[in-house]
């Protein structure tokens, strides 16, 4: 459904550990602008009733239903854009600017 990388869970949980966020999981959301782009959200917080529950790559994400078709078959990264500049990226099908990544 949702995935998060190796680079990204490391991230993750450095984050997690820095800002003291104890017993909080990853939540993270989409929404769709007029031109079928996605901007994302993303930051620690407590489970709701409602939220659905992934753990992937042994972090714990949360997204709230309202969420869920946005994020359906999304992969959540931690790449190095430029040198020395690392980011959270999300490849995602669901977003009309999406290209696949490259085999070469």
């Amino acid at each position: 459904m949702f995935e998060v990388t190796k680079a990204a869970a490391e991230q993750i949980r450095k984050s997690a550990e820095q800002g003291n966020m104890g017993d909080l999981v990853l939540r993270v959301a989409a929404t769709q602008k007029a031109d079928g782009s996605l901007d994302y959200a993303m930051g620690f917080d407590e489970p709701g009733e409602e939220d659905i529950e992934i753990n992937s790559a042994g972090v714990k994400v949360i997204i709230a239903p309202r969420h869920v078709a946005l994020l359906r078959g999304a992969t959540m990264d931690y790449v190095e854009m430029e040198e020395g500049a690392y980011r959270f990226i999300f490849l995602n099908p669901n977003d009309a600017n999406y290209s696949p990544p490259s085999r070469d």
